[in-house]
């Protein structure tokens, strides 16, 4: 082997040495683990504690790799198929491994005929499937070898899935003291799915440029959404902002009953800090609190889910929001109907993706009617209030932005 020199070696000829070398691998590797499994007397004299603990030691190699070795060379033991697969170079250990695992796992009352179908169908499959795929022909072997008893297996193993996902499942908030929270958690993949289709809705959709073909702009999720300044947003950090729109859009009389009331946020702020441009707010969630600028306070007061308590200069209550501070469920739909999309200039995102922003902030006196009302995306809702941009509006009804000086 020493003396093997590709360059000198055709096309062809390296092509049939990869291969003949990757079967050779596969022979090595099973009777390295056929003799693994019977070197109990090897750590019996060296007072290993076994024959991997031995190996990893005598030959300087990561433990771990060692006693998956010994566990496969056992288990070839009582899989004679999977063995002499390997015997012929016609099974790679890793996909040994699969196959084992996929065998053992089937249900304890499948027979020995039916098993050892599965196994000779796997160990067939080997020849044109890498591990990852095996994987996932075995967790449907039975499909293939016993379909009248796989539907039955299916389900058990589907409810026994669901059960260790919910009683798995965990949520974690951290305060980073920085304005920050960080979120962990594990949930069921039937939660996340839901979870990531929402916010897809709110990113994709409504942040994707418009191409030719598709004069509205869709044409499928996937895209990274658009900063203020036209940046390409990556969309992990556009799935964040899509989260908290989601929030910001619950309605709280549709959530369960919170120390006594509808679970709502409520803003606490001076009427002067509400009409500053540089203030802060309080928002009040249940027993916490944090703090907000007065710019975030008043784009959140557009939303129907956030109830804004303006005080006086000894803290008394001047204006508690009520409902009818905010565009009912049919002034949404009559605004939906008119404004067909947002009404942020050359905007093609559809209304039913908008949020309802008062045009005439309810600040400074203004109304909850379909007048001073106006559909806007998440981007343009966010830019109508950013300080950085000015914007006024169009003839036809748009709203132009642009960047102040």
């Amino acid at each position: 082997m020493a003396d093997v020199q590709p360059v000198f070696m055709t096309a062809r000829d390296k092509e049939s040495a990869l291969v003949e070398l990757h079967r050779i691998e596969a022979e090595v590797a099973e009777l390295k683990c056929r003799v693994l499994a019977g070197a109990d007397d090897v750590a019996s004299a060296h007072g290993a504690r076994d024959a991997a603990a031995w190996m990893a030691y005598a030959t300087a190699s990561e433990p771990a790799a060692a006693r998956a070795e010994l566990r496969l060379g056992r288990a070839l033991e009582s899989h004679p198929v999977i063995a002499a697969g390997m015997r012929a170079g016609q099974v790679s250990a890793a996909q040994a491994r699969v196959i084992v695992d996929a065998i053992d796992e089937l249900p304890a009352d499948v027979g020995p005929d039916l098993l050892a179908r599965a196994e000779q169908t796997l160990v067939g499959f080997a020849g044109r499937h890498r591990p990852s795929e095996l994987r996932r022909l075995g967790r449907r072997i039975l499909e293939v070898v016993a379909p009248e008893v796989a539907d039955a297996h299916e389900g058990e193993e589907l409810e026994a899935e669901e059960r260790r996902a919910r009683e798995a499942a965990s949520l974690r908030f951290r305060d980073q003291g920085d304005g920050r929270t960080r979120i962990s958690g594990v949930l069921p993949t039937s939660v996340t799915d839901r979870l990531q289709h929402y916010l897809q809705a709110y990113t994709s959709p409504r942040q994707r440029p418009e191409r030719p073909g598709r004069p509205d702009g869709l044409d499928g999720f996937g895209a990274s959404a658009t900063s203020a300044a036209g940046e390409r947003v990556p969309q992990h950090r556009a799935y964040a902002r899509a989260f908290a729109a989601l929030l910001e859009l619950l309605d709280p009389d549709q959530l369960p009953e919170h120390g006594g009331d509808a679970t709502t946020v409520l803003v606490t702020l001076s009427l002067e800090q509400l009409r500053a441009e540089l203030a802060v707010a309080e928002v009040i969630v249940g027993d916490g609190c944090t703090m907000i600028s007065a710019q975030e306070a008043r784009r959140l007061a557009c939303q129907a889910a956030i109830i804004p308590a303006v005080l006086g200069g000894n803290g008394e209550v001047l204006d508690l929001g009520r409902a009818r501070r905010f565009h009912s469920r049919a002034q949404r739909r009559a605004l939906r109907l008119r404004d067909r999309r947002c009404r942020g200039e050359g905007c093609t995102i559809p209304a039913a993706w908008t949020e309802v922003h008062h045009l005439a902030p309810w600040s400074q006196g203004g109304a909850t009617d379909l007048d001073h009302a106006a559909c806007l995306c998440s981007h343009h809702h966010h830019l109508i209030h950013d300080r950085a941009y000015d914007h006024h509006r169009l003839p036809n009804g748009d709203i132009r932005f642009h960047r102040r000086t």
